[in-house]
């Protein structure tokens, strides 16, 4: 389950100016980041669900679910996460007037124009399900997505990560990114020795989410550099949790502070921007240059009320800063 490591990554030195250099406080106030769906989307979006038919949703091309009008402006949308900010949020689609079907075949076929979903999980969910199933946040391999608790910042897998808001949580549950080129600048002025430690391979724990027989752990960078873009992989948490593992490698003392100086930095008030998420908001991020964080939340009595998110891991070939070890996936077991 381990990657082919470069042992001789370069190493950028001076401060990165790329577009997914960005601080929070400067786009707070500011729109250019978000769309806002038109009643016109709307109906291309179901007409499009319409026309697939009852085939089924992992079987769809994308000339299953045909959007002429959205599809020049999607494929802006993956432009500028690829080589743009990294971060773009769709408002609007008014979730209250469909069945959580009918919202998951949207969000599907809008993802399928996009990239192509991978596992989630070795259950095989290509789109996962984010609301608290009462796990106790603490256990070991308990997924910190199904449950109140804070998650705090970290990536996932694959090119392009999307949450899709059905319901919102009673109080919290905010939605926080940050630039990670950022970060790392700031590393560059604050602790230029740590910068070379970020490109040395950290072991990650695999939650249990791997092959009967593999180790329980993989080893990967925290960053890469490749085609003038800085791209990181960051799960804390992760990498603490390698440490149990007698074989995994033993974190040294610069790779601790590596990882602390990340959390401190990510957490940042002035670099990090809130999303508070309405029902019918869909945000996508690239994995690459952007962190992200869920604030604990208080939910709702109520059942119906609950807070629902599905999420969806995507890869697209023509992503420039497409990782090939991420793109797989979590392997879905038998």
């Amino acid at each position: 389950m381990n990657p082919v490591l470069d042992a001789h990554a370069d190493i950028p030195t001076a401060p990165l100016d790329t577009p997914d250099v960005w601080r929070g406080s400067d786009l707070a106030g500011r729109s250019d980041w978000q769309y806002v769906f038109t009643p016109a989307d709307v109906a291309e979006l179901l007409a499009a669900v319409a026309h697939a038919g009852d085939k089924p949703m992992p079987d769809w091309a994308r000339e299953d679910v045909p959007l002429p009008t959205l599809a020049p402006r999607i494929a802006g949308w993956v432009a500028e996460l690829d080589r743009g900010r990294g971060f773009i949020l769709l408002r609007g689609f008014p979730v209250a007037d469909y069945s959580e079907e009918t919202c998951a075949k949207v969000y599907w076929a809008l993802g399928r124009h996009m990239g192509r979903a991978i596992s989630q999980n070795t259950d095989g969910d290509l789109i996962g399900h984010i609301r608290d199933t009462g796990a106790d946040p603490s256990a070991y391999g308990v997924r910190l997505y199904k449950t109140r608790a804070e998650q705090d910042f970290h990536t996932d897998a694959a090119d392009m990560i999307g949450l899709f808001c059905l319901k919102t949580a009673r109080s919290g549950g905010v939605s926080r990114i940050v630039s990670s080129p950022t970060i790392y600048n700031r590393l560059l002025v604050e602790r230029p020795d740590l910068a070379p430690v970020l490109f040395e391979p950290f072991p990650f724990d695999t939650q249990g989410q791997h092959k009967p027989g593999d180790r329980p752990w993989f080893d990967l960078p925290l960053c890469r550099y490749a085609d003038g873009r800085l791209r990181t992989f960051f799960v804390p948490w992760y990498i603490r949790e390698s440490q149990q593992h007698a074989e995994a490698p033993r974190l040294t003392r610069a790779q601790e502070e590596a990882v602390a100086f990340i959390e401190r930095t990510a957490n940042d008030p002035d670099l990090y921007l809130d999303m508070d998420f309405r029902p019918g908001d869909i945000q996508f991020l690239k994995n690459a240059a952007v962190l992200h964080k869920r604030t604990a939340y208080e939910d709702w009595d109520e059942p119906a009320r609950k807070r629902h998110l599905l999420r969806l891991w995507l890869v697209e070939p023509r992503f420039s800063a497409g990782d090939e070890f991420l793109r797989r996936g979590v392997a879905a077991a038998g």
